[in-house]
């Protein structure tokens, strides 16, 4: 079976664009599990997912910087950017659906999914082709007939590489061809393990999809990257193993301290709630409702923070943290339906 490559400078875009997808897609996820926690419980796990969420938080913006770097428009207010979960991840793994649960062991489990590392060497792929059937994110579809489906982040990004590679080839730096006044530089972001890098050439674009690699979605499956930073899989891993990972520790075999992890202390909180589980007019329905209207919000922000008001970045995930009161009012809430559980945000996004 011939590989399809990107072939062009319109297909990279819709591949970055699909890549700014997958970043933000992740980020609701692990909020929900974050704030599902009972405050004052699971500290370890705690930071271990907030740690993680933040990263993808840089990651997005890296991957904004690339799409302007390349003279791509970095709008996350398009019609059908942010998922309905449970769904596919737009790089297009078939054997789990990732979407908004309860911190626990199948959270968990799914979270090990998202961050598999792989291991590949130079020209193989794991890529697959299916006929399209309209049931990925737009960003699955990458404009020709069939879809693309990796078995892991990391190999997505590697395509992405290949394609800068061949393309650069091509077009040298008419490549980079994006206003430099947009990018987002370090000085704006809020934290995170990691520098955020301004996309500027192929230097700075190798260097950005490298960190977005060592600090969980590589291919080369090390536990620690050259910083000393242990990688997602492998954080989210400690919860399941009981210890965390020291220097020296191979893959699978943590041999540090203790991990305590207590699955009981939880908020009951319904599994990929829609806005139409909490009963209509009711006080938890209208905080569902608020909660959408403040992350379209957060959304807006970003897109004008990676459209020449980089200011706004601090802005904006500090939105995002805020709306965490708002997420505590749903976890601490019965739906009011009858059942046993608590409500929680929806994230459905209602975006024209």
């Amino acid at each position: 079976m011939s590989i399809y490559k990107i072939k062009d400078l319109d297909s990279l875009r819709r591949h970055v664009y699909a890549a700014m997808q997958l970043e933000h897609a992740t980020i609701p996820i692990y909020l929900t599990a974050l704030y599902s926690i009972v405050p004052g419980t699971n500290s370890e796990g705690y930071q271990i997912i907030r740690a993680v969420a933040v990263e993808e938080m840089l990651h997005l913006t890296l991957v904004c910087n690339l799409m302007n770097a390349i003279g791509g428009k970095a709008d996350l207010t398009t019609v059908g950017f942010t998922p309905n979960y449970p769904a596919h991840l737009p790089d297009g793994e078939e054997d789990f659906m990732a979407g908004l649960q309860p911190f626990s062991p199948q959270a968990i489990d799914t979270f090990l999914k998202i961050e598999r590392p792989a291991s590949l060497k130079h020209g193989e792929s794991n890529k697959r082709h299916r006929p399209r059937k309209g049931s990925m994110l737009s960003a699955g579809n990458t404009g020709d007939a069939e879809e693309e489906h990796f078995f892991s982040i990391g190999e997505f990004y590697k395509a992405i590489e290949t394609g800068l590679d061949d393309l650069y080839a091509q077009m040298g730096d008419a490549l980079f061809s994006g206003d430099p006044a947009l990018q987002v530089g370090p000085e704006y972001y809020y934290s995170g393990g990691g520098g955020l890098i301004a996309v500027t050439d192929m230097a700075s674009a190798k260097a950005a999809l490298d960190l977005i690699a060592e600090q969980g979605e590589g291919i080369s499956g090390e536990i620690f990257d050259e910083d000393g930073e242990i990688a997602h899989y492998f954080r989210f891993q400690q919860l399941v193993l009981g210890r965390f990972y020291r220097e020296g520790d191979q893959p699978d075999h943590p041999m540090g301290g203790p991990v305590e992890v207590d699955w009981a202390s939880v908020y009951p909180i319904k599994s990929n709630a829609k806005i139409t589980d909490f009963p209509a007019g009711s006080d938890v329905r209208a905080a569902a409702e608020a909660f959408n209207a403040g992350y379209t919000q957060y959304l807006g922000l970003l897109t004008r923070a990676f459209n020449g008001e980089p200011n706004l970045l601090v802005d904006a995930v500090g939105e995002m943290f805020r709306l965490k009161e708002l997420t505590y009012q749903l976890m601490r809430q019965p739906i009011g339906d009858g059942s046993a559980f608590n409500a929680a945000p929806t994230f459905e996004i209602n975006l024209a």
